[in-house]
């Protein structure tokens, strides 16, 4: 088991190494700049898989907190001198709003089961949206606004290695979150929640953990998101964030934190190149329609997601193996009797 983990950590530390050095070596600006959205997009499919894949939670508000980093990021640059300590304080003060507003919701909310407690985040995070288009003299509506990013970031390769570094962080603090006792009740709960609660478990109060780790983290990439396009309006508080982190993490697979990182890459792959061919031939011009075949022929042909089916057949080829070695000595033993 261990040997295994120090494997895994070793792929790891190298897919990272030369995530890194890829900028520096490559004159692709327009491929520099797609793997900077799918790292941001990885961080927030990963937030949410925090609350479908591991404490069992359907959320259809969880574009608010995206949205409450962008915003925040965006108008403290705007209003202020746009300078690294701006830069990092705005993502702290996003963070400190989505906790705040994750941790009411959900004491609001998590009382509520299965579609009733998605039905009334849709709902709560509507009225972000309309409080977005309605104060104008904040956020300007659904027009948005521009706002200048710090100097440093002016080369997109410092910002691509801040981002990645952001991926990577998230993702060990998360995984060390999953594997914590807390992170096991979390499991639990999603498992079989009135059993939980029959060992002791406030599972409330486990699931509005969950929900605040998960705001706090989709908040942060909501403020890279922002400074990434360097302006930001209501489509960040819109229900497509929320569907494509849904779509992610369930390509992916749902409860594996590494699961929603691919599958960010492959919609946003997917929509990259399905946008470009539309540009080209007539035919993609409704590419929307060809990239639900994809995600149809993704769910048919791995229904745990990409990395829970890999996972899966593993498992299965693993202990299928094991079955037959425990069986053949006493087969001996029969035939020598």
């Amino acid at each position: 088991m261990k040997s295994k983990f120090q494997l895994n950590n070793a792929v790891l530390i190298i897919i990272v190494a030369a995530l890194a050095i890829f900028p520096f070596v490559s004159d692709s600006r327009t491929w520099t700049i797609l793997l900077t959205q799918i790292f941001i997009f990885s961080i927030l499919a990963m937030s949410y898989d925090i609350l479908l894949g591991y404490t069992g939670i359907v959320s259809f508000g969880h574009a608010m907190f995206f949205g409450l980093g962008a915003y925040a990021t965006a108008i403290m640059l705007n209003h202020f001198e746009a300078t690294l300590s701006i830069f990092f304080i705005s993502i702290l003060v996003g963070m400190v709003l989505a906790a705040v507003i994750s941790f009411l919701v959900g004491l609001l909310t998590l009382r509520l089961k299965s579609h009733f407690f998605a039905m009334l985040t849709m709902a709560v995070s509507g009225l972000f949206l309309v409080l977005a288009e309605k104060w104008r003299t904040l956020t300007y509506g659904n027009d948005g606004f521009t706002f200048r990013a710090p100097e440093f970031f002016k080369d997109r390769m410092m910002f691509y290695i801040l981002v990645l570094a952001c991926l990577v962080l998230v993702y060990f603090f998360l995984r060390r979150f999953v594997e914590s006792p807390l992170g096991k009740v979390l499991i639990a709960v999603r498992e079989n929640e009135q059993r939980t609660k029959s060992l002791g478990f406030q599972t409330l109060h486990y699931k509005v953990i969950a929900s605040v780790v998960a705001g706090v983290v989709a908040s942060l990439a909501g403020s890279l998101y922002a400074v990434s396009l360097r302006f930001v309006n209501t489509s960040v508080l819109t229900m497509d964030i929320t569907l494509d982190a849904l779509l992610m993490t369930i390509i992916g697979g749902v409860g594996t934190l590494i699961g929603p990182i691919i599958g960010a890459g492959v919609i946003e792959l997917a929509q990259h190149y399905l946008s470009g061919l539309a540009k080209e031939h007539p035919i993609f011009e409704r590419w929307i329609i060809f990239f639900g075949i994809i995600y149809i022929l993704a769910v048919i042909f791995f229904p745990r997601g990409i990395v829970g089916t890999i996972r899966h057949a593993y498992w299965k080829r693993k202990n299928k193996g094991g079955l037959a070695v425990s069986i053949k000595p006493t087969n001996r033993k029969a035939e020598a009797k």
